[in-house]
Formats: C-alpha cells, structure tokens, sequence
C-alpha cells in the first residue's frame, strides 16, 4: 500500500530556521513600522515619560520609555491590554520583537510604566490628534457626541448604597437574634450545636464582624456625603442606563464627521449623560480649533443651561428634547404645546383664550430662576375646556418658565427644521466607535483602577481606534513616511537648538575675556563639547 505524500517542514536541528535579519521578520507595509516610526516621531522627554534623559544611575539600566510606549500601542491595536500577556507577546511574537528590538521587560515593568507615565501618556494621544490636524482629517464642522458605560475593574458587590447597608444591617441584626435563641435553646439541654461545620459561636462571632463592617461602612458613606462607595476601587459607581446595570465608569466621546474620527474622549462616574453636553461640546471645539461647531447627541443629553453655554461658545447643539406630554395628547387633553407665549405681555395664550399672567418665581435645585405663571381661579372654573385642560385636583392652569427659556425655544424651532436629519447623523457618527471598541475590539471593560488611571487606560483605547483608522485611511507607508520625516525635523531642531546653545556660550565666553582682559585676569578657554 502506497504512504500518502504530505509537504514537509523543517527540521527543527537545523542552524537556521529564521530570516538571517530581524528586519526581514516584518514585511514593509505591516502596521508595526507605522507604529515604530510615530513613536520615533515625537518628544518623550517634553510629554514627561521618565528615564528620557540619558546618564550613569545605580543598578540596572532601565528599559527606553520608547519602546514600552511602542509595545502598550501594539498591544492596544491588537486587543492585548494585559501586562502579562504583552510580556508574553515579547517572547513569541516576532512582530513585537521586531518592534522592541527583542527587549524582554517583565510584565512588573511594563504595568509600572504604564502606572507611572498616566499624563505623559495621554500626552501622546493628544500629539496623535495633532498629527490628524496636519493631514487634514478633521472635517471641523459636525460633531457627534455619545457616552457609554463601561465594566471596571471591580464587582457589584463592592459597591455600597445607604439602602442596601440599612438592608444588609437589617438582615443581619434578625440573623444574629436567631442565633442566640437557637444558642439559649442549646444551653438549656446542655448540647452543642453545629452549622455547616461550626459551631454556633463561631458563626455568630462572624456575623458580628460583618454587622460591625456594614456600620463602618454606612458611617464613612454618611460622612463623605456621597451618595455610593465603592471597595476596591473607590472611584467606581454602580451605574444604571437604560435598563442596564454597571459597576463601572460612563465614558463620553466626541466623533468628527469627516471620518469618524475620536476628538475627545472622557470618563465620568455619573449614570446619565445630563451634565455632559457642554464640557464634551466644548473640548471638541478646543481640540478641533474652530470659531463654530455643530453639535449633535441624543435626548438624555438635554439640558437648557448647557445649550445656552453652548450656544454662547459659538457652538449650535442639536439635541432632541424629550416628551413628557405624550400621554397627555394621548388622552386627549391639552399638552404645554397648546399654550403660546407672548413675549409683548409676558404671559401664555390658553386655548380658550384667556392668558396666563406672571404670578411669582423661585430658583430651583439647579440653581435656575423660573417663573410662574398661572390664570385667574374664577376663569379656569367656568371655562368649557376645563375637563381637557386640568386634572379633577388642579383648581387652575398653571406653567413654570425658564428665564433664558426663549433660548430653550429658539432650540427646539432649530430641532423642528433640521433635528430629523441631524438625528440621523448623531446615529452614524457616535454609534460607530462604541460599536468598534466593544464588540470588535472587546474593550468592554478596563483594567485599571482609580479615575486618573481609567481615563488615561480611555486615552490609550481612543488612541489605538484613531491609529487604526488613519492606518486605513492613508495607508502604512504615506503615514510612515509623514512620521520619519516628522523625526527628522525634530532632529534637525535639536542640533539648531544646541548650535544656538553653543553661540551664547562663546558670546558669554568672549564678554567675560574682554572683561577680564581688561583687568589682566585671563582664564584659559574652555572646551566646547
């Protein structure tokens, strides 16, 4: 019977089984020589990365910051945040040791860095949205604003509310008052009882233990005036959005249009994206370096003093308002949009008529001054559209106005023209990168631990998308070589900059001869390195 033929590998014994160069183990247009080159391509020591600066240090050297940079962006392109398996990837990969020039940092020393370098680290990030600028890539004209909730490096469980340690408290107390019946029962008959292996005391001594936790617990909470606290990591909350629960962080995006590039990236720990539209609005604008900017994000985004700071900022958000008198027009009864203001005398035209004239105000929990206006009791009451317009306990008609709510107005008029198309937008631009991070990249959830840590961990997740995309974009060899000659006039700066140190140093050298000279106190000249 004939043996089958199959292709035959190498023999593992012979003298040499890789490329005779470490160049020839990545090809020309592999995304790791962009990365190489962007990373040669900017300042280390200006953005603050440690050990930049070269001299004699006890004990071992340390590892060059540029190549760990070079190894978090790899691992973050390629879905590879651990610090142990980037240690492992310096091992086996041969892109990795490619990149590294075969440095095998251990995993202690790559998580060091990583916690040591957090502001240097979105430094380079925010250099990466330079470098977009100089190509062009920024359209600079609509902006989509979105938050999502990410897991963070802690459990539900970790995360205490007031209720829930009143619960616990409570659950406790009527556990321990068990106990000891069930102790005082035992007593009497003179028998020792055992649960789950233990005896009654000992299960008893560890509830105590528990109860006391609880109540250190539920006092700092009283105390910090917070409404969570979390163990573990302390900064993380319990986050609700819509119908889902996350002990985590909400983390906000600011996309341009022109190709769905991150412009701003944040994280908070509030729960809904109320207070988010003007700080995100904002830093986009900043970021992006423009006179005016629209704006779009989705309803939980409405609030009417930061579409007034917005607006006063030069930016137009489009921001669909929320509607709470759907039931009302449901059931046939008139909504708030039935009624018009008129801003000559100051009051709401009702239906039938009759105005709504001013009769007080108040500032609310937000700090806004709101107005109030209301009809006259004997009007309301004899009026035929009263079972449409009140509810069987309102006696009259009654509305709380914004002080700035002609702004308000002028927004949702804005919304009524343009806020179908503008929506439609606000879909394709902020659902794409969430889109790309979680469920292409399975960046659901972060590491690190801490706000300061997770924010640059975010930094470093919006860095790798933005790479990638240019990448796509423009190709690995234009934006390569954008990069090495980025380094080179950097290069060429420095020796201008040192050429321009060594002038001052002869000026300063030459005033001091003349002045020595003429007081006959010559010094020999020094030597110039």
């Amino acid at each position: 019977m004939n043996k089958r033929r199959y292709k035959q590998g190498q023999d593992r014994q012979q003298g040499m089984l890789m490329p005779p160069r470490v160049e020839d183990y990545v090809e020309e247009e592999n995304p790791v020589r962009a990365i190489d080159a962007y990373v040669e391509s900017i300042d280390l020591a200006e953005m603050g990365f440690q050990h930049t600066i070269g001299g004699q240090l006890p004990g071992q050297p340390p590892y060059p910051p540029g190549a760990l940079v070079k190894l978090y962006l790899y691992g973050y392109l390629n879905h590879i945040r651990s610090s142990r398996k980037l240690e492992k990837e310096t091992l086996r990969n041969l892109e990795v040791i490619w990149l590294i020039k075969g440095l095998r940092p251990s995993y202690k020393t790559i998580a060091d860095f990583r916690k040591n370098n957090l502001k240097a680290l979105k430094g380079v990030n925010k250099d990466f949205l330079q470098v977009c600028k100089e190509f062009g890539l920024f359209g600079g004209e609509l902006v989509g604003i979105d938050g999502s909730l990410f897991h963070g490096n802690v459990n539900k469980g970790n995360i205490y509310t007031e209720k829930r340690l009143q619960k616990a408290l409570e659950r406790l107390e009527k556990q321990i008052e068990n106990y000891l019946e069930e102790m005082d029962r035992a007593d009497e008959v003179e028998d020792s009882v055992e649960i789950d292996g233990k005896s009654m005391k000992e299960k008893l001594a560890a509830l105590k233990e528990r109860q006391q936790k609880h109540k250190e617990r539920l006092k700092k909470l009283q105390e910090s005036g917070e409404k969570q606290i979390a163990e573990v990591d302390e900064e993380a909350r319990l986050l609700h959005k819509k119908g889902k629960s996350v002990a985590g962080y909400n983390v906000q995006i600011a996309v341009d249009e022109k190709h769905k590039l991150l412009i701003a990236c944040e994280v908070t720990d509030e729960g809904n994206d109320l207070r988010q539209l003007e700080p995100m609005a904002k830093q986009a604008k900043q970021e992006l370096g423009v006179e005016t900017l629209n704006v779009v994000a989705d309803t939980g985004y409405f609030n009417g003093q930061h579409i007034k700071a917005c607006i006063e900022a030069g930016i137009s958000p489009y921001v669909p308002e929320q509607d709470t008198q759907k039931r009302m027009i449901k059931e046939g009864r008139f909504s708030r949009q039935d009624f018009d203001y008129d801003a000559k005398l100051d009051g709401y035209r009702c239906p039938a008529g009759q105005l709504l004239t001013r009769s007080g105000s108040y500032t609310n929990k937000s700090g806004n001054l709101m107005l109030r206006y209301r009809c006259k009791g004997p009007i309301c009451a004899q009026c035929e559209h009263k079972a449409r317009c009140l509810s069987p306990k309102t006696p009259v008609r009654q509305f709380d106005r914004w002080e700035h709510e002609g702004i308000v107005e002028a927004h949702r008029k804005r919304m009524s023209h343009q806020g179908r198309e503008m929506m439609r937008q606000r879909g394709i631009l902020a659902e794409h990168p969430f889109a790309t991070l979680k469920l292409g990249g399975g960046h659901s959830h972060f590491l690190l631990r801490g706000k300061d840590k997770v924010s640059t961990e975010a930094a470093l997740l919006m860095l790798s998308y933005n790479l990638k995309r240019v990448l796509n974009i423009l190709g690995v060899d234009t934006f390569r070589t954008y990069c090495l000659q980025r380094a080179k006039n950097r290069s060429t700066e420095i020796k201008k900059t040192s050429v321009g140190d060594r002038k001052v140093v002869f000026l300063c050298f030459f005033r001091n001869f003349l002045r020595n000279y003429s007081k006959r106190q010559i010094h020999p000249i020094p030597i110039l390195a």
